[in-house]
């Protein structure tokens, strides 16, 4: 049965190019559909070449004068803006849900971290220095920052409308106009933007919204020579593209990719606390986060019981309607994606012991419905061990000592995020260092300061955002030298 819409469901999602709301070019669309029963409900402006063209010009137009005010006139701005998304949040997360296949109750959190976003970086900005630095009495140095120019951004399918914002935010608060690219298979929210952004008074052109395909309209934005910087989140194929592609105008970067992340469990920690930590960071989001704890190891003495309590839970896990309050995991977001989680499903049997899950739900027999699923005694050399599967599929392996527990946890391509649990801190601290992410979690889950970096290593990405590398990130620091006295430079040419 498929699931009740949400009121006043647009059945058409436009561009937002110049402050108006527009068709594309050359008036062609493609379907949207919702994950729970993937029934189509709407249609989108496919965005093409000549559609990215009129969003950079208008971006462009636009840029100078916002780049102009200052940084409070601008964090005014972004105050406003996530006041604006916090008046909708119960519209955001009801859309959400419905487009995504999230859970409701996930859902409503992902709408108050957009407006976090917002009011985040607008103290940041006001509060941010520029460096200074003096030579003795001779020669004082200070930097100037200001704003790349037009940003493009593009931005992933799982959480969208949050993820939006992480960059919109700090594009905005740095003055940057700018060209979002929302993800093809999740556009629902993002047409909230234009009446959150005019209700706030971004004024027109700053933020132009390009719906469309990735192959074309992303690769539009990716190719435009006036589009100097580029923050992408998603894959890490399609990040190896990005990067690629943008080398020919030497653009600036910010890759967010894949991760497969280990959660490193010793025999002396809080088991309780793991467990409950594990469940929470591989299943919440319906498995679909690029941090999700994926491959789980632990420590021989405890590795059964802690496997079979983890496959006792993840078996009782609710699965069930995206806007049903008591849905723990929700439907997988498209059908395309949801045959290539089942693929690895298949794969991961013939790789490793399946202990939980695996299958539909009985009760579910339409829309893209797993039970999470839990695979025991992994081999380093699985498939389900090595690849990113961005479902709700765990892969879990035993180590003996700490030292295999680092071997193992680096024995991957990926490199985004790790978690430790231990009761002996220097221990825990040891493995942090040795691993190979770009954030670790010690004793915790996936709980993140908006001040700090945010990225990985390896085939996990480039560059860090977040706090004041987002900042660094949207403009350009310029060095300018002041002598304060007379400058011995040395008389070339003198000579009669």
């Amino acid at each position: 049965m498929p699931p009740t819409p949400p009121k006043a469901l647009p059945t058409r999602i436009r561009h937002w190019i110049g402050g108006e709301e527009t068709d594309s070019a050359d008036g062609r669309t493609f379907d949207v559909s919702e994950p729970a029963a993937d029934t189509v409900y709407a249609q989108a402006s496919a965005g093409s070449a000549e559609d990215i063209q009129r969003a950079v010009t208008a971006a462009r137009t636009a840029f100078p004068a916002w780049a102009a005010l200052s940084s409070r006139e601008r964090a005014r701005v972004l105050y406003r803006i996530a006041d604006a998304v916090e008046t909708r949040h119960d519209r955001l997360a009801r859309l959400e849900s419905y487009d995504t296949g999230l859970p409701i109750t996930q859902a409503r959190g992902q709408a108050r971290r957009a407006a976090e976003n917002f009011r985040y970086f607008a103290d940041v900005i006001v509060a941010l220095g520029e460096e200074a630095f003096r030579q003795g009495g001779d020669q004082f140095s200070y930097v100037v920052r200001s704003p790349v120019g037009v940003a493009g951004l593009i931005t992933p399918w799982n959480t969208p409308f949050m993820l939006e914002s992480w960059k919109l935010a700090p594009a905005l608060a740095s003055g940057c106009a700018l060209v979002l690219k929302p993800a093809e298979w999740t556009p629902l929210s993002a047409s909230l933007w234009p009446e959150i952004l005019t209700e706030a008074g971004v004024p027109a052109g700053v933020v132009n919204i390009v719906h469309g395909i990735g192959e074309e309209a992303g690769q539009a934005l990716v190719d435009h020579p006036d589009v100097p910087l580029l923050s992408f989140t998603g894959s890490t194929d399609t990040g190896r593209h990005i990067v690629r592609s943008s080398a020919q105008h030497l653009k600036t970067v910010s890759m967010e990719l894949g991760g497969k992340s280990p959660v490193v469990v010793f025999a002396d920690a809080d088991l309780d606390a793991a467990l409950d930590s594990v469940l929470f960071g591989v299943f919440s989001l319906n498995g679909e986060r690029c941090t999700a704890g994926s491959r789980v190891l632990v420590e021989q003495p405890v590795y059964e019981t802690f496997t079979r309590r983890l496959a006792q839970r993840a078996e009782r896990i609710r699965v069930g309607a995206p806007d049903d309050p008591a849905t723990e995991v929700g439907a997988l977001v498209h059908p395309e994606h949801y045959a290539r989680v089942l693929d690895y499903v298949d794969i991961g049997r013939k790789e490793a012991r399946l202990v939980a899950g695996g299958t539909r739900p009985l009760s579910l027999p339409d829309g893209n419905y797993l039970q999470p699923t839990v695979f025991a005694d992994v081999p380093r050399d699985a498939r389900i061990f090595q690849e990113e599967i961005f479902g709700p599929v765990v892969a879990v392996a035993p180590f003996t000592d700490e030292s295999e527990a680092v071997e193992l946890a680096n024995a991957t391509q990926y490199g985004l995020a790790a978690y430790v649990w231990t009761s002996d801190i220097k221990r825990g601290h040891r493995i942090a260092h040795a691993v190979e992410s770009g954030m670790v979690w010690i004793n915790s889950h996936n709980v993140r300061d908006l001040r700090t970096p945010f990225g990985g290593v390896k085939a996990s990405g480039l560059g860090r955002e977040g706090g004041a590398h987002s900042i660094d990130f949207y403009t350009e620091s310029k060095i300018v030298h002041v002598a304060l006295g007379d400058v011995h430079t040395p008389h070339f040419g003198g000579a009669s």
